[in-house]
């Protein structure tokens, strides 16, 4: 089962300021995709290979992510990331799990809805980085 939103461990490790998405950061958060097979909620911990999606063009543990500065707006605090990109890619992905690769703890589930086959490239489009669409968002008041 891939339920979508924030991983819990996130929430708690943002208040431990074990997070961090400035550059320059002590993190680097990549993203690793995932076939329909896989559990990943919010309640998954650290990445996992279990289900991960195996490939031609797609290397385990993911793609390192490059974040789009953290900001705030509206009393909503949000960071997005650039499209990540495979190339050469021969897979099938249901959804994918963004995580701290420092640490290994899970950020959080994307559900892509159905199952998505790659062939030749393949991109994670990630929502424009603004208060009400950034795909992390967490709310000041």
């Amino acid at each position: 089962m891939i339920t979508q939103g924030q991983c819990n461990i996130f929430l708690l490790n943002k208040l431990k300021g074990a997070e961090d998405f400035s550059a320059p950061s002590p993190f680097q958060y990549y993203i690793a995709l995932y076939t329909a097979d896989a559990d990943i909620t919010q309640d998954t911990l650290i990445y996992t290979t279990s289900h991960e999606v195996v490939g031609a063009g797609y290397t385990a543990g993911g793609q390192l992510l490059t974040p789009i500065p953290p900001a705030l707006a509206g009393g909503v605090a949000y960071v997005s990331f650039q499209n990540p990109l495979w190339t050469g890619a021969a897979f099938i992905t249901r959804g994918a799990l963004i995580y701290n690769y420092t640490t290994q703890a899970a950020v959080c589930v994307l559900d892509f809805g159905a199952d998505k086959t790659a062939s030749g490239t393949f991109t994670v489009l990630f929502p424009p980085a603004t208060y009400s669409t950034a795909i992390i968002r967490d709310t000041t008041t």
